[in-house]
């Protein structure tokens, strides 16, 4: 157990957020004649659902950003963040408890607060020497915290509106879910990134240029001149040199450039510019008797017979072109501290990526050797481009900590705001039970009646084959992309694969949504179910034609991406409006948490072979496959039976 004796204060009120909870005064009850059982949805849903995806995309994202800016080995984060997922995962299980326990209402407003206190939390361990484990305590509160908002807001989305309102409503909450999504991995990074440049030394911005005319150079030499290395001046300051590289995008062999990383490590790391080198992956395991016995034999006869032709030789030998660039220091750091420095694409095009040196410390031993680092170009770019990477040497840890204070105002005024504006519908009141029933025997029976439910059978097999061809397009979608022509892909960069899917591809995606919650509203989901269905499924087709024409236009790329989004966005509306069909009854929250569960398995198993599927057929094959496995959910849908009122908009 923890013990809060000797603990500094912030930890102290951390450590005690829990029993502060447990132990609050119940605040007396407003009569219901005061009590506003309906208000404009307006007011409440797009704030609602933005604070539902906010906690979600800093646990799942934000969380990894930081650990990488304090110096975290890329093992040990993807290790733990990746547990932290698990909260999404079996919410079921507890989902139950929202439905016999108190109000909707009332976890809404005790989640946002019990997730601010925990990201304050986060924020004042952040300075701490053992910050590491701390903060992942911190992330894991939030973690289920806000997965029992998410099972209290969507079962309060469901008392609270109309049927009519619901399906309106649906493309304007995942509107709103979304650009939570857009301002945790956006915005929030940009004034983290703000709060770094400001509390340390002037940032310095290393422009590299990419030029198709150029001929083939040596990609950079390790041997600058000492002269460059000398420069002083009355205060500290970080510099680089040089600023500015120009330099081929024709690619290069990929022994030469294995052979200037291996070099520009090892300076780095004899000269102690890393404080702790990442772990060494597990080399030469034995292969699995599932791969022996299964995949290995049933892939060689899908290679065999279903396989793309095998490509030309050395295809894979050439490489993108190496920047090297030198940082340094004109002084020694102040008082003898170590001075860290981030480096991060800033500006420009995402075909440049950074492959050594993201983190650097300097002390007074390494500060005038300079460190080494390394910037690699997309090996299909083609025009001449540019970009800019920033170097900071902010106070890291100060910079994290200033953003989660922020970001648990966030929610505490969200939790304020919620607390008045909120209506207070009649059907928000814990589900009844039998007087002396225990609490366990009905928290079993709310996963029985889920399960007892009239056609239940086809309802399930209706949210696990729904989305079956979806499910596995959309792992594959963006390496088809990205994979050049001679492996079957469209040869696209890196930054307009960045173009066709955060701006283009979330656009028709938005667009779809809202359109379809409109028209859902007004004939109901009966009627619209059907042309949903063939709109999630049919535009896969476009990955076809794109897999065998392999166009070079790229706007012809992007509208065909953009008609898959758009139907996308458009046919997922029916999914998560029989969600709620399903969920109606004395048990709405729990249910359609439930329901939930099963769409996110309905992705998972999916997703889990179509990588695997996809290396042995090839694109074009694999595209086929994808529009073949959208036929059981127009079987199963034939079966489906909904009320044809479901979602229509009552008169008045």
């Amino acid at each position: 157990m923890f013990s809060l004796k000797n603990k500094p204060a912030h930890q102290h009120f951390c450590l005690r957020a829990g029993v502060f909870f447990q132990n609050s005064p119940k605040i007396a009850p407003m009569s219901n004649a005061s009590r506003p059982s309906q208000r404009n949805p307006w007011k409440w849903i797009p704030s609602l659902y933005f604070a539902e995806g906010l906690p979600y995309v800093i646990v799942m994202t934000l969380s990894v950003l930081m650990y990488k800016r304090l110096g975290i080995s890329n093992t040990d984060i993807a290790l733990y963040t990746s547990w932290l997922y698990l909260p999404w995962v079996i919410k079921p299980l507890w989902s139950p408890v929202v439905d016999l326990l108190r109000t909707k209402r009332f976890w809404i407003v005790s989640m946002q607060l019990l997730i601010g206190a925990g990201l304050a939390c986060i924020a004042f361990t952040i300075p701490t020497d053992r910050f590491f484990q701390y903060t992942l305590a911190f992330f894991w509160l939030v973690a289920f915290s806000s997965a029992t908002h998410d099972i209290a807001a969507d079962g309060f989305y469901m008392i609270a509106l109309r049927e009519d309102q619901q399906a309106f409503f649906v493309g304007i909450r995942s509107t709103f879910y979304r650009l939570a999504m857009l301002t945790g991995q956006g915005l929030i990074v940009i004034l983290a990134g703000y709060f770094e440049i400001v509390s340390g030394l002037p940032p310095v911005d290393i422009q590299i240029t990419a030029d198709p005319g150029l001929s083939q150079q040596a990609p950079g030499s390790l041997q600058l001149g000492r002269q460059a290395l000398e420069k002083d001046s009355a205060q500290t300051a970080l510099l680089a040199f040089p600023p500015k590289v120009v330099l081929s995008s024709q690619p290069i062999p990929a022994a030469v450039a294995d052979s200037l990383r291996q070099v520009a490590r090892s300076w780095n790391t004899a000269r102690a510019f890393y404080s702790s080198e990442a772990r060494e992956q597990n080399q030469g395991a034995e292969a699995s008797w599932w791969s022996r016995h299964v995949s290995q034999p049933l892939g060689n006869f899908l290679k065999t017979h279903l396989g793309p032709q095998q490509q030309a030789a050395g295809s894979a030998a050439m490489v993108g072109n190496l920047a090297m660039v030198r940082l340094y220091l004109s002084r020694p750091p102040e008082n003898n501290s170590k001075l860290v420095v981030n480096l991060d694409h800033y500006a420009g095009d995402k075909s440049f990526r950074l492959v050594e040196g993201s983190r650097l410390t300097f002390d007074q031993r390494n500060w005038e050797q300079g460190a080494y680092i390394l910037v690699q170009l997309d090996p299909k770019l083609r025009q001449k481009s540019s970009a800019t990477f920033r170097a900071v040497s902010g106070n890291i840890s100060f910079a994290w900590m200033v953003t989660f204070l922020i970001l648990a105002g966030l929610l505490l005024t969200a939790a304020i705001y919620h607390r008045f504006l909120l209506p207070y519908p009649t059907s928000d009141q814990q589900v009844a039970r039998a007087a002396g029933e225990p609490v366990f025997k009905a928290f079993f029976d709310t996963f029985a009646l889920f399960f007892r439910k009239k056609h239940i059978g086809v309802a399930i097999l209706f949210l696990l084959l729904y989305r079956l061809g979806e499910a596995q397009l959309v792992k594959l979608a963006a390496p088809f992309l990205l994979d050049a022509k001679e492996l079957g892909g469209l040869g696209l960069t890196t930054g307009e694969v960045g173009f066709v899917y955060g701006t283009v591809g979330l656009i028709a995606l938005s667009l779809g949504g809202i359109l379809g919650g409109l028209l859902a509203s007004r004939h109901g989901l009966k009627h619209w179910l059907w042309w949903m269905l063939v709109a999630i499924n049919l535009p896969n087709a476009v990955y076809i034609y794109l897999a065998y024409a392999q166009p070079d236009s790229f706007y012809l790329i992007s509208s065909a991406v953009a008609v898959e989004q758009f139907g996308y966005g458009f046919g997922f509306t029916a999914y998560m409006l029989y969600m709620i069909y399903l969920a109606e009854g004395s048990h709405k929250t729990a249910h359609f948490a439930i329901a939930t569960a099963f769409m996110a398995l309905g992705m998972m198993i999916p997703g889990l072979w179509s990588g695997w599927l996809q290396e042995h057929i090839g694109y074009q094959h694999f595209f086929v496959w994808v529009l073949l496995a959208t036929v059981p959910a127009f079987v199963v849908t034939a079966f489906l039976k909904i009320d044809p009122e479901f979602g229509k908009k009552k008169s008045a």
